[in-house]
């Protein structure tokens, strides 16, 4: 059973992982003529999965103009990822 806890853990912490950077990446479109339009169902999505855990940590990462709140979700992620599979005891997968 904490093998199963185990993976799903994993693989909810790397969805979130992949959509914050998919996020990222998407930010940058914009400097290379590539139009992302706000309103796409699949844009919306990814936003409503990752605005919970960036939109708290902008306030407190944002310096000037540089958002690095994303960085810190990311870091924070791998080590609350961590720490739920030591508290489970489970082997690496």
């Amino acid at each position: 059973m904490s093998d199963f806890l185990a993976l799903a853990i994993i693989l909810v912490f790397d969805a979130l992982w992949w959509a914050i950077i998919i996020r990222v990446l998407m930010s940058w479109l914009p400097m290379a003529n590539i139009r992302i339009d706000p309103y796409h169902p699949v844009v919306q999505f990814l936003y409503s999965i990752t605005n919970p855990i960036m939109e708290p940590l902008r306030p407190y990462f944002t310096i000037d103009m540089i958002d690095l709140s994303p960085i810190v979700a990311l870091i924070g992620l791998e080590v609350i990822k961590a720490i739920l599979l030591m508290l489970l005891g489970a082997r690496s997968f």
